[in-house]
Order: C-alpha cells, then structure tokens, then sequence
C-alpha cells in the first residue's frame, strides 16, 4: 500500500446508514487511472462487492461528487456508486440485514489499473442503524411480537407500524432508521420469529388491531392515530388494516396488490376477504435460473375475481 495515498471519506467514516458520505482519493499521479473497490457482508455471511475505474486529475485527486467512473459497476458521476452497486458473488441474492445492532461495515479501497492491481489505500465505512439516544425493546406482549423503536427526548412523536412482515422473521433496519427520525416505530413478524410457527394459512386483522392498540397507548406517542407502512404482500395488508380498523391515519403502500393475496384474511373470527390466487404455469424461466413473475397473479378485477378486492 502506497504511503502517499489517501482515501478519505466524509464529513466522517461513521455516519447513518441513510447518509451520504463524500469520498476523495489525494496524492496519485496526474491523470492515474485507478480501480476503486467496495466489499461488506450482510447478515448471512454473504459477500457483496463493486468496482469503478476512475482517472485522477492534474493534481492527482479523484472526488466522487464530480469524477465520472468509466466502466465497472457502473459508470457516470455517481458520489454514492460503490455503495449502491454492489452484488453478491452468487447470483439473485439480496443483501440481508435485519438486526439493528448489526452495523453495516463496507471496506472500500483503491487498487492499480495496471498489473496485478496493488492497492494504494483502504478505508472502512461504519454505516449505523440506530441513532444515539434511540431506544429499542423487543416486544412479546400478547400476541405481538416485534421491536419498539423509541426516539430520544420527551416527545410527542407520530407513530408507525412497520408490517415487514412477509418475508418471515422480523427486519429491523426501515423501523430504526425512521425512530431516528423522530417516529415511533413498531415492527411486527407475522411468521417464523421467536415462537411464531412458520406455516401459516390464514391472517388475522385482530393480530394487527392488537398492535396499533399496543403503540397508540405508548407514552411518547402523541398522534391520534398510527400510521401504517407496508412493503409487497404486506401492501394489501395495509389496505385491509385501513379499511376494517379503526385508529389508522396514513398508509404507505409499496408494491402492493389492490386485492388480498395468497391467503385469506380474518377478522373476529370471521373470513373478510378470500385470497387471489396465482397461476405458477405463468412463472417465465431465464437463462440466469430465476423467473419472471409479473403476469402469474389472477386478475383481481376479472369477475369471478372481485370477492378479493
């Protein structure tokens, strides 16, 4: 490693996951084209990585708030590129991190063009997921069981249920990340955490009612009703906790469905909305061994399909 160059990062190498970093290299060569590489591991021990080829200037800077990269990962000004770009080593895996006291460590460096690729400097990154002064609880109270993210000082402070709920297990990182924007967040798991089976053939909206009943009641909550934030499956979900539950202001709905899908849902021991189906002779196999499964739902708004809007 070169004494002589440096990879700063800034305004400091610790910062929130949700914050940008600066990154500059200083001290190469006039016009030195170099590699600059980002390596981490998530939570189940896979490695993802990225790579982007850079050109110094005539002071022998690179600054990646104003140098293009030209090929690698990705090309173009991209000041965020070598975070944002890396893949794992294993084809269709996605970076897994659900523990909030899991930091996020990225281990960046910047290598030679030429040759065997001899590194010139290192820096490391410590992306964090929970703010000073947030407090987190694991919850299993009831039937709930999940994590409440609390933000620091007295409050009042809106309040959120997080349903990232239908991947199995319980994810933390969405839910601390916005208490350290000043919300109180609850995540639920719906399946497959703590004493949670992992087969489930139904879904219960009391499950939910129990929770915002549960957050509401929360000292430092100060909104008169929670908001509810939703990511896929759980998309519908949210909708139905909207429409058939009381206390519920807001709904962010990412990628959803606009009809209940996969499995019926409950409420009060009663079958509210039976579940869309999917059709798996649709799944369109690629050469790279996943599938394209845009048109396996069932038309929700075909007629024998309505039931489940």
């Amino acid at each position: 490693m070169s004494s002589q160059v440096r990879l700063r990062l800034l305004p400091r190498d610790r910062c929130m996951f949700d914050e940008p970093v600066q990154m500059k290299v200083a001290g190469l060569r006039a016009r030195q084209v170099v590699t600059m590489r980002a390596r981490a591991t998530d939570d189940k021990g896979l490695v993802f990585s990225s790579s982007a080829t850079y050109k110094a200037d005539e002071s022998g800077e690179i600054d990646l708030e104003r140098d293009p990269s030209f090929s690698g990962s990705y090309v173009g000004v991209e000041p965020m590129g070598l975070l944002w770009s890396m893949r794992a080593d294993t084809l269709h895996k996605r970076f897994i991190k659900t523990n909030s006291l899991n930091h996020h460590v990225v281990n960046l460096s910047v290598h030679e063009k030429e040759g065997e690729g001899r590194m010139l400097a290192e820096a490391t990154n410590e992306r964090l997921l929970i703010g000073d002064g947030v407090s987190r609880l694991p919850i299993k109270e009831g039937n709930i069981r999940g994590v409440l993210f609390t933000p620091p000082g007295r409050g009042p402070f809106p309040a959120l249920l997080d349903l990232y709920t239908f991947g199995g297990g319980l994810s933390e990182k969405r839910a601390s990340l916005l208490a350290n924007r000043g919300f109180v967040v609850l995540t639920i798991a719906l399946y497959g955490h703590d004493d949670i089976t992992r087969n489930i053939k139904e879904v219960h909206l009391d499950y939910f009612e129990e929770a915002i009943e549960f957050l509401k009641k929360q000292a430092k909550v100060g909104s008169k009703g929670v908001g509810v934030l939703s990511l896929s499956k759980s998309g519908d979900v949210a909708l139905s906790i909207a429409s058939y539950l009381p206390g519920v202001e807001a709904t962010v709905w990412i990628n959803g469905c606009c009809a209940n899908t996969f499995l019926p849902l409950y409420y009060k021991k009663r079958q509210i909305l039976p579940p869309l189906m999917l059709d798996i002779s649709k799944m369109v196999p690629t050469e790279s061994g996943s599938f394209k499964c845009k048109n396996v739902l069932h038309n929700p708004l075909a007629e024998e399909n309505k039931a489940t809007l």
